[in-house]
């Protein structure tokens, strides 16, 4: 692909498929048979670029959005891509990070760019005030921004993307194709930073990633003062999005027996396909499902779930290794 593309590094929730300490059906197969195996959610933003001091010719820039608990793992297809040595620990295995929130399957992954791991220095860190606030503040990660591992770069989000900072890729470098990012305000659990949806603006696309939030009705409250509402708000910013990838923890409330659909702090994927049904069926919206927990019952591609969301024109469950391009 010459033009700039994100690939899906994971689609897992923040504990993995097989997920930590779980026998479930879903788990026990992908334990057994790796083809089932879900990393978790994260994605890589890859630009084609000119070569760089310390790069083979034309190796391209790629950017990690969220760093999981499985980044080892996850870095090895983006050294493939840059080309990276064999022989040697890669210093500087990615170009940047963008981190979407504090949540455990979000940014645990930092702590490989640490001095005991690969040590990188001045990797540039993307992330809400609040967030690099956070992790200035806190250790390890306080750590990190000491010894210079991560250089972090505080981006202002906004509740619509024209009140966001736009983040410009690559800087400096006319001859590549340049992609913007911008961070969208979303409504979820924020007990240790904010959350936020990246909108990824490239030459041909627009994708808007939101691997967690809470339901797609708590939008138009999200930001407002007391009382207040803006119930078009979600539809505004799809207007002008071509791919979204959504947050697809949990199928259905039939998934949590026993809990109220209004305390589950995740859009259900049958609310999604019926939110966002005449969009996509109409071309005007292409929508990938990630972010899928453990109990998911779209992870069974042969289950009434999965043909569900298959059957309805312009859904699909987002795959590892999946290329969007920009």
């Amino acid at each position: 692909m010459n033009r700039p593309y994100l690939v899906a590094l994971g689609t897992a929730q923040d504990g993995g498929l097989p997920h930590v300490a779980c026998s479930c059906d879903h788990c026990d197969l992908a334990r057994r048979d790796p083809t089932h195996r879900r990393r978790v959610a994260s994605l890589a933003l890859v630009l084609p670029a000119s070569a760089r001091p310390g790069q083979p010719a034309g190796a391209p820039l790629v950017y990690l959005v969220d760093a999981t608990p499985d980044l080892p793992e996850q870095l090895v297809p983006l050294g493939l891509l840059r080309g990276q040595s064999t022989d040697r620990v890669d210093r500087s295995p990615v170009d940047g990070v963008f981190l979407t929130h504090a949540h455990m399957g979000h940014y645990l992954g930092l702590a490989h760019f640490g001095f005991e791991a690969v040590h990188t220095q001045g990797l540039p860190v993307w992330s809400t005030p609040r967030m690099a606030s956070f992790l200035e503040g806190n250790g390890p990660w306080s750590q990190l921004v000491s010894l210079g591992n991560i250089d972090l770069r505080p981006m202002a989000p906004g509740l619509e993307p024209e009140a966001a900072e736009a983040v410009p890729l690559p800087a400096g470098d006319p001859s590549a194709a340049q992609v913007t990012v911008r961070a969208i305000s979303v409504p979820h659990r924020d007990e240790l930073s904010d959350t936020v949806a990246f909108l990824f603006e490239g030459p041909k696309r627009r994708v808007l990633y939101v691997p967690d939030t809470d339901s797609w009705d708590a939008w138009a409250a999200h930001g407002l003062g007391e009382g207040q509402t803006d119930p078009d708000r979600l539809d505004r910013i799809l207007a002008g999005v071509d791919v979204a990838l959504v947050d697809a923890t949990f199928f259905s409330a039939d998934e949590l027996p026993g809990r109220a659909v209004e305390s589950i702090g995740h859009p259900l994927v049958t609310d999604s396909l019926a939110r966002f049904g005449d969009r996509a069926a109409s071309g005007e919206l292409e929508v990938l499902f990630t972010h899928l927990n453990h109990s998911n019952l779209a992870l069974d591609p042969e289950g009434e779930e999965r043909r569900a969301i298959d059957d309805a024109p312009g859904f699909r469950v987002l795959e590892d290794g999946d290329r969007i391009g920009l």
